[in-house]
């Protein structure tokens, strides 16, 4: 082995790649950069973000309805007020940053001598596996149940899920 590696110092083996974490900080950069909008101008203000093209048509909320001011109520800490102004926002939310989550420590996690064993990192790894070789089964899935929230919002015993 060449030079020492200095007290304290990570092995240069054992630090993430520039390349593998260029994935996970530009989605973290867009993610932030999003909450950042979101925080700046509040969509429970009239104005503050454009209106809904489907509800201004027609008059009835599309399941995305409600979506700025369910995320803007996260990012506050109002979950009850998030809920009520979307609960598939949320969960999806919830999905996405979880995900984001298993991503980031796949790519920090390995490779290395002292990670590839680490039990966090193989069970981060094998869902990231997991997830990349169902996407389109997992998008399909979410995209039945934003219809399926949209239409049964829409019945009046279930008018509590409206934004």
């Amino acid at each position: 082995m060449g030079a020492a590696v200095a007290r304290g110092a990570a092995h240069p083996r054992m630090q993430p790649s520039a390349a593998r974490l260029k994935g996970p900080a530009l989605g973290g950069a867009g993610g932030a950069t999003l909450a950042a909008a979101l925080l700046a101008r509040d969509p429970h203000l009239p104005g503050a973000w454009p209106t809904c093209p489907f509800l201004a048509l027609t008059g009835v909320p599309c399941p995305g309805c409600g979506g700025l001011r369910a995320v803007h109520d996260l990012l506050t800490g109002d979950v009850a007020a998030a809920v009520s102004s979307n609960a598939w926002a949320v969960l999806t939310t919830v999905l996405v940053v979880g995900t984001y989550a298993v991503w980031l420590v796949a790519r920090v996690g390995g490779p290395g001598p002292s990670r590839e064993g680490h039990r966090g990192t193989r069970v981060a790894t094998a869902l990231t596996a997991w997830m990349a070789a169902h996407a389109s089964a997992l998008a399909a899935a979410w995209a039945v149940g934003l219809l399926a929230f949209g239409a049964l919002r829409l019945l009046p015993a279930l008018s509590v899920l409206r934004p």
